[in-house]
């Protein structure tokens, strides 16, 4: 089975400190990796304000991590995010491979 691309984006709670957010990446990541893929990015975004409360909580820290893996490991990441108390909201997705625009045509007035 190929590896395919995913990007995996979720919001963990807003009081986490910095260390305790890096820990918490660093356990998503070693899923990847542990599972035969790899991780080409992981980063903190930056903590923002809700479009609406999310059990009474307003704000929360953004992490995206883009990794390259087997299609059983979106699947596993999902079970275990779903199951952290400290993640609110995930979604994973697959990046389809985008080809080259093509030559644009002139035109005439």
């Amino acid at each position: 089975m190929s590896n395919r691309n995913y990007e995996a984006l979720y919001i963990v709670r807003p009081e986490l400190k910095e260390a305790d957010i890096a820990k918490i990446a660093e356990r998503f990541s070693k899923v990847v990796t542990d599972n035969g893929g790899t991780v080409s990015k992981a980063a903190l975004w930056e903590k923002r304000k809700f479009a609406y409360e999310i059990n009474d909580i307003k704000e929360g820290n953004y992490i995206i991590m883009n990794f390259e893996a087997p299609g059983t490991v979106p699947a596993e990441l999902n079970r275990l995010m779903r199951i952290s108390d400290d993640v609110l909201r995930h979604t994973i997705v697959k990046q389809e491979e985008v080809s080259a625009p093509a030559e644009a045509a002139p035109v005439e007035a």
